[in-house]
């Protein structure tokens, strides 16, 4: 017989989103997003790739449903991959599947008469994975049709005067984002050697020229102690549950001390096997996010401290292992590429906010910082939902299969085409974006930099 005075959870209040949404109403009075001072590709041209844009509205938009009705988690996208394929076949380009030292990820090149050796090159970036249970509630098929879209406009153009734009464009279909780190799989395989720069775009509640993208560690701590009789002997035992109780408290005490936008959320996974038994086994499995890549090697850093120190408490063992699947750095926008991409949605009618004007706290990470702290890229959003709709949500979810769905993967082609037209043909920004790609630092060391 089961009995209980409280019923089920407390509803949680949505005082704080509300006034979240109010704040950024108001900013939102304020901003205007800053134009680019850049002259970009000539007007002609941009309007030929807008115009092959447009021409691909019924691929794109069978992209969009077709992922949404089959979605596959990550690493597993063979179908989402193999048919994104298909449709780069339909227009003549030989795609490659199977690369980069992943079965789902995809190549494919194109490159003018003009300069196809040696000019600049950039890749624009498709993601094409679901969440389990909820499908595709952060939107990527969205995000494949914006990549295909905006490839495929530039090798249209191509194809009708091979000397329209100098340099290489690259389709990088990107597997495994969700939960995992794909992108960094990927360039650890040499997807991103000799490219200049990277761009995609990802939807959202919000037209965002930019937002904060936390970087993200993986943690997984296993205390060893020694099962004893509860009853019998306690004090023969040396509990593994309690070291994890201990850090996860410790967790939460050390919140206060975080900067503001610094994230620690965390599960105990294993804790014991039936209450007579002293547990000697309990692992906690915890995420770590930071708003810069110093201030996420601190914060690794305490929590190694604070299992180390539940450990010493306890008199249990501890084994430490960071990184399951490899971190994600911030990422670090390029402010050149963004602004460019700012005047091709003013192009499609959007007005992009700047960063700041959505409040920093809703944040969450994706793969492509690494990318970012590579080579220089930009990662903006795209609006498809209503602002409360929140990502990783079946709320979300549906809205990746409405027509403002089918507009934001047509709009976000474009934006990405022009983006990366704008590059290949306009010296002054590509110059600029180096710049402030080494005054930003330059190339990291992504696989050695928690080292």
């Amino acid at each position: 017989m089961s009995y209980s005075t409280v019923p089920g959870p407390s509803v949680p209040s949505t005082t704080y989103l509300q006034k979240l949404e109010a704040e950024t109403a108001r900013k939102m009075q304020a901003s205007r997003s800053v134009p680019s001072p850049f002259a970009g590709a000539p007007e002609p041209l941009t309007v030929i790739v807008e115009a092959q844009v447009d021409a691909l509205a019924a691929d794109l938009f069978d992209i969009v449903h077709t992922l949404h009705a089959d979605p596959e988690t990550a690493f597993a996208e063979h179908r989402s991959a193999a048919f994104l394929v298909e449709v780069l076949g339909r227009h003549g380009i030989d795609a490659q599947l199977g690369v980069h030292g992943l079965d789902t990820a995809i190549r494919a090149e194109i490159g003018s008469t003009n300069g196809s050796t040696n000019g600049p090159t950039i890749a624009i970036l498709s993601e094409y994975d679901a969440l389990p249970d909820v499908g595709h509630g952060c939107g990527h098929n969205v995000i494949a049709a914006t990549g295909i879209g905006a490839f495929l406009a530039l090798a249209n153009t191509l194809a009708d005067n091979p000397d329209a734009f100098p340099g290489r464009v690259v389709f990088l279909g990107t597997p495994a984002e969700e939960g995992s780190s794909g992108k960094e799989v990927m360039a650890r395989h040499g997807a991103f050697d000799g490219l200049d720069a990277a761009i995609m775009v990802h939807p959202y509640g919000y037209d965002l020229a930019d937002q904060v993208w936390l970087g993200r560690r993986v943690l997984t701590v296993t205390f060893t102690g020694v099962a004893a009789h509860a009853s019998a002997q306690p004090f023969m035992g040396r509990n593994a549950l309690d070291a994890a109780t201990l850090a996860y408290q410790a967790v939460g005490l050390l919140r206060q001390q975080l900067p503001p936008v610094d994230r620690v959320h965390a599960v105990i996974s294993e804790g014991g096997t039936r209450p007579s038994i002293i547990p000697e086994k309990a692992v906690i499995k915890l995420y770590a996010r930071s708003k810069f890549a110093e201030t996420l090697k601190d914060l690794s850093a305490r929590l190694t401290g604070i299992a180390e120190g539940a450990a010493m408490m306890t008199g249990t063992g501890v084994e430490i292992d960071w990184d399951e699947h490899a971190p994600s750095l911030p990422v670090r926008t390029n402010d050149a590429l963004t602004g460019r991409w700012v005047a091709a949605q003013h192009r499609r009618g959007r007005s992009p906010l700047p960063l700041g004007v959505v409040s920093e706290t809703i944040a969450a990470s994706t793969d492509f910082g690494n990318v970012s702290h590579r080579i220089p890229g930009i990662h903006p959003l795209i609006k498809i939902a209503a602002p409360d709709v929140a990502l990783h949500t079946r709320e979300f979810a549906a809205a990746a299969a409405t027509d403002a769905a089918e507009s934001g993967a047509l709009d976000g082609a474009c934006g990405l085409a022009l983006t990366a037209l704008d590059f290949l043909c306009d010296a002054e920004l590509r110059r600029s974006v180096a710049a402030e790609f080494a005054a930003q630092g330059g190339p990291v060391d992504v696989p050695r930099y928690f080292d």
